[in-house]
């Protein structure tokens, strides 16, 4: 199955489900190459970047999960390459 590059930004806005936004993320970890959490006090949010290589479907799967938790956006943005691409054009 052809897999993706994508980029997962989530805002947690509500704490008290960064616990499912974890577990979810844990779930997934097969397909994760790295996240990146900053919490941002003054805005009493948590920003999360998380750089999957998955096929198209389990991408959309786990940003809808993220995104179906209360006080949690989750937005995905899709490499161009192509499983058979190297970076090279």
């Amino acid at each position: 199955m052809e897999t993706r590059v994508a980029l997962i930004g989530i805002v947690v806005e509500n704490f008290n489900s960064a616990q499912e936004v974890n577990e979810i993320l844990h779930n997934y970890g097969q397909y994760i190459i790295g996240r990146m959490g900053i919490p941002y006090q003054k805005r009493n949010v948590s920003i999360i970047s998380v750089a999957v290589d998955a096929p198209a479907d389990v991408i959309s799967a786990l940003s809808g999960k993220l995104g179906r938790l209360d006080g949690v956006s989750a937005k995905t943005v899709y490499s161009k390459l192509t499983e058979n691409d190297n970076g090279q054009n």
